[in-house]
């Protein structure tokens, strides 16, 4: 048995592979694989694998698109927080998903499920095209990440979008969330994480500041000729100043 596993987060994937090892001692484990263009060249050039674990939002676009270029008939799990008429697929076609962080009695009850399944991978593959044809159907808007990760008091949490506050960089990039809690994450730049968000939800505050929306409370004019913002995360030291240049496109972002 050959599992495939595709997640562009180090630290899920870690975990992953791990939690996959401990469940399917006997299986080839392939990747974690990061993108959609490395998908594409593994499925274009290796047999294709028994099962699938993806992450849907990828770095570089979404798994899907992977998957309809390869023609993939194996099974799929995937492991990602998706919004409601994806869910709702994801049941009729019986491919299973999994919210993050990944809990592992719910990802030794998928696998349970794919082995139940074996038999019928015919049938699977039907399945699986049809679930394409319905997301290819629906999507109408761009996919923006809306779970992050980072270390906190030694555990890998995951953080939900309306609760981060703002990314920092400071020899890494920290996570704050709406708590004030300072999270280490794996990203190596802001830019990296500036293509994954929601642009209507994060600015661009700086070089070392990524700033959500719901961390604003206000901002004020600055005599040389700066925004001075104001934040409501508690004993939030940071001093964030937006540029003369950035001023206009912070008002609009801010006010809609």
């Amino acid at each position: 048995m050959t599992i495939l596993l595709i997640e562009d987060e180090p630290l899920i994937a870690r975990q992953l592979q791990k939690l996959v090892r401990q469940l399917e001692p006997g299986a080839t484990i392939e990747g974690p694989l990061a993108s959609v263009q490395s998908i594409c060249d593994f499925l274009s050039n290796h047999k294709s694998p028994d099962l699938v674990i993806a992450d849907i939002q990828l770095s570089d676009g979404v798994s899907f698109e992977a998957f309809r270029q390869a023609d993939l008939n194996a099974p799929v799990i995937f492991t990602t927080a998706y919004d409601e008429y994806a869910i709702r697929a994801f049941k009729l076609n019986s491919i299973d998903y999994l919210l993050k962080p990944i809990d592992p009695d719910e990802l030794k009850a998928a696998l349970a499920k794919y082995h139940r399944w074996v038999a019928s991978s015919a049938e699977l593959g039907d399945q699986f095209r049809q679930f394409l044809a319905h997301i290819t159907e629906k999507q109408s808007s761009p996919l923006y990440k809306r779970r992050f990760t980072g270390h906190y008091l030694r555990q890998i949490v995951s953080v939900p979008q309306e609760q981060v506050a703002y990314f920092l960089r400071d020899e890494v990039i920290y996570l704050v969330n709406m708590a004030g809690q300072k999270l280490i994450t794996d990203y190596k730049t802001l830019d990296e994480l500036e293509e994954l968000v929601d642009p209507g939800c994060f600015f661009r505050a700086s070089r070392q500041c990524l700033l959500s929306l719901n961390a604003v409370s206000g901002y004020r004019s600055h005599y040389s000729g700066k925004l001075q913002l104001h934040l409501n995360t508690p004993n939030d030291t940071l001093d964030l100043m937006v540029s003369k240049e950035k001023s206009a496109l912070f008002r609009q972002w801010f006010e809609g």
